[in-house]
């Protein structure tokens, strides 16, 4: 091999390995970040994600709103199928009613409980997993298009 050559192979093996270190960074660095999003159906059925921080989203279950205090909060959200209780401590949004959609971030506990950190009022269910959508029209509270 020439001196040529062999200048351009080191070059591009140097940077091939920088490229690669670079995209491992990004990657380990995005795994912590990514918050996924469940119905309580789904969540239900993967019970192993209690602890991580994920967001819930579905329709606040009619007859479900208490409030201990002030800022305090109980609710249960639901896909037609199952309900979650959540608790959320804070200031609840303009939108936020029964039988209307909510997505809640927060913590899956153990006992069954959400404990939320935040509350989503959402205007409208353009934003619900498929399959969130299916059981609503099913059950005909379904309010999209």
């Amino acid at each position: 091999m020439s001196s040529l050559v062999k200048s351009r192979l080191i070059k591009f093996l140097l940077s091939l390995i920088i490229v690669s270190i670079a995209v491992l960074i990004i990657i380990f660095n995005l795994r912590d970040n990514i918050i996924y999003f469940y119905g309580p159906t789904e969540l239900l059925k993967n019970s192993d994600k209690q602890g991580q921080i994920m967001r819930l989203g579905g329709l606040v279950s009619v007859d479900s709103f208490q409030n201990e205090t002030d800022s305090v909060f109980y609710f249960s959200i639901t896909d037609g199928k199952n309900e979650i209780d959540v608790k959320y401590e804070g200031i609840l949004p303009n939108l936020f009613a029964e039988d209307k959609g909510v997505v809640v971030e927060g913590v899956y506990m153990n006992d069954g409980r959400f404990i939320a950190n935040k509350v989503l009022a959402k205007h409208d269910e353009n934003y619900m997993p498929p399959e969130v959508i299916e059981t609503l029209k099913k059950s005909g509270k379904w309010q999209g298009e």
